[in-house]
This record gives structure tokens, sequence and C-alpha cells, in this order.
């Protein structure tokens, strides 16, 4: 039974149908919530920054691809090749934005999971003048910023936008990450603090020392994001 569900879930239509279905939930939830932004010029502020390499965390993610407000807008985002990427790369393509396979992972399994390739393309992206858009998380350790992340800026030249948003009303999964799933008819935030530059001259210290400034960035945004709607943020789950 574990083996036909296994099949199931891996044959092309049925991802391709929940990742369609996924897309359109997700643009419903984005027109069913009034939105508010902090700071509310956020979008003057960083038109002129870009492109910019837009960071998040994992498990708040699913409202992010709706940042991208104008089609003369350019944006790519970093999905992991594993099989239950899929579903996100079909949803991710129809609403409008390109896709990097690839890990963030610059642990032991970086090479194995494609995260070299991955990480050029994503140079060569921004070189091209598109976003980048990635969690910034070491892999299965919320909330703690890895340094691919910071090596990228500092190998692209390009500024680093942390932000964070959320809807009054969701479902919070007890997973690793504590997966934010946004519901319809409700209040939304997005907070973006400030941007983050990484010199291309930065040694290890200064690399640590940033990539642990995204991380309170994030942390503070996320913090600032549910606050404004009343609501516990992930870290107090």
């Amino acid at each position: 039974m574990k083996k036909l569900l296994r099949n199931t879930l891996r044959s092309s239509f049925v991802q391709r149908a929940v990742g369609v279905l996924a897309a359109e939930y997700l643009r419903f939830v984005w027109r069913t919530n009034k939105f508010t932004f902090d700071p509310p010029d956020v979008y003057d502020i960083v038109e002129p920054r870009i492109p910019g390499i837009f960071a998040f965390w994992h498990g708040q993610h699913f409202l992010t691809p709706f940042i991208k407000n104008k089609e003369s807008y350019r944006a790519k985002v970093l999905i992991s090749r594993h099989r239950d990427g899929e579903f996100n790369a079909i949803a991710v393509e129809r609403l409008g934005i390109g896709l990097i396979r690839g890990s963030g992972d610059h642990g032991g399994a970086f090479h194995r999971k494609g995260g070299v390739g991955a990480f050029k393309e994503m140079v060569r992206t921004l070189q091209d003048g598109c976003n980048v858009a990635l969690t910034a998380d070491v892999p299965k350790r919320a909330r703690v910023a890895g340094l691919g992340i910071i090596m990228l800026a500092r190998e692209s030249g390009r500024p680093i936008m942390p932000f964070a948003m959320a809807t009054s009303r969701f479902i919070r999964l007890k997973n690793w990450d504590r997966t934010t799933i946004n519901l319809p008819f409700g209040r939304g935030a997005l907070v973006g603090i400030k941007e983050i530059n990484v010199p291309p001259d930065a040694d290890a210290a200064m690399m640590e020392a940033l990539r642990q400034e995204l991380e309170d960035t994030l942390n503070e945004a996320t913090r600032r994001a549910y606050a404004q709607l009343g609501r516990p943020g992930p870290e107090d789950a």
C-alpha cells in the first residue's frame, strides 16, 4: 500500500495536478487577504536596488511569489531537486516565477544535490538583472541562517533583502520548520527591515557576523509581521 501511494505521488500527472491546485489556492488566499506593508513605501525603496537576493524563512514562504507585483520584475527561486520539490516547482512556475534547481546546503551533500551548479546559476541570474529568491535556513534547522546566501551576495555583489510575510488566519504544522499554511479571508503583513550588503573581500569573521545579522533580521521581521496581526509567530508555537 505504501509503495502504491509513493508511486502515485511520483506520477507526473498527480504532481502537476497538485502543483496547479496549490498555485490557484495561494492565488485565492492572496486575493482574499488585505495586506499592509512595513515600511509602507517598501517597493519604492527596493526597486532601485534590484536585482537583489530576496531571503525568507522556510515554512513561512508560501505567499512570497506575490511580492512580484509587476510583470517587469523578473525573479527565479531555488527549489530542491528532491521529488517533493516537484509540487513546489510546478506551483511556482504557474505563479510566474522562474526556477533554479539544486540545493542551498553547503555541507557534505552540497555537490551531490547540485549545489555547485545551482550557485553558479544564481550568480548568472543576478548578473542578468533577474532577482533570486531563496530560503535562508540551514536544511532541517529552522530559523538558523546558513552561509550560502552570504556567499552568494559576496560573489554577485548584490544586496540581500530579508523579509517576512504572515496572515492573520493560518494552520501551523508541528514539523521541523513550523510550516504555516495561510488561509483566506483575513489580513496580511509584509515586513522588510533593511538590506544586507556583503563586501567582495569579506573574510570568514565578517561572513559569520553578516550571517548572524541576516538571521537576526529575519527573526525580527517575522516577529513584527505576526505582531502586527496580533498572532503568535512560529517561534511561540
